[in-house]
């Protein structure tokens, strides 16, 4: 028999999910099932935390677990981030099939979610996490200000080796 859990224990547990929809419970149960929650509850509460912002967004959510007590947030990739950052129409996932994301956001957006990345960037300074950015921007397949991402991920690196050699 598996050792009993201490309910006043802090448990972090993190699910994929798509925004605003309740996924199934049969996904959730073998994650909090030993926790003493209810998959369905827990699938509406992440529903309803999810549904204002990133709805039909795969994000992930960090569910922090206290007394049989779950609090969501949800933990943004860059990839959501940027899409985001598109603002494209909402789109039924089940009927539209291999989205093309061929917009075009403006070099503060990449910056301001360089910032928003910037504690979970494996990079040293903030102009290596905008270029981690502007990677996931030629995944995503969108335009910078119009310009390829590589374009300006080369321009804005050369920009800091001369930044750096000045200063």
């Amino acid at each position: 028999m598996p050792p009993k859990l201490d309910p006043s224990q802090i448990v972090d547990v993190y699910v994929r999910v798509t925004g605003g929809e309740v996924g199934a419970a049969s996904s959730l149960a073998p994650k909090i099932g030993p926790l003493g929650l209810a998959p369905k509850k827990i699938g509406e509460d992440i529903a309803k935390e999810t549904a204002k912002e990133w709805k039909g967004l795969r994000v992930t959510v960090k569910l922090t677990v206290q007394n049989r007590q779950a609090k969501v947030t949800v933990v943004p990739s860059a990839a959501a981030l940027v899409i985001k950052a598109l603002k494209e129409p909402e789109r039924d996932r089940k009927k539209v099939k291999n989205i093309k994301h061929n917009g075009n956001i403006s070099f503060d957006d990449v910056i301001e979610i360089a910032r928003i990345m910037r504690p979970r960037s494996i990079a040293k300074e903030l102009s290596g996490t905008v270029r981690e950015i502007l990677g996931t921007c030629v995944s995503v397949g969108c335009t910078v200000d119009g310009k390829d991402p590589k374009d300006l991920q080369h321009f804005y690196y050369i920009f800091n080796v001369i930044f750096n050699i000045f200063s």
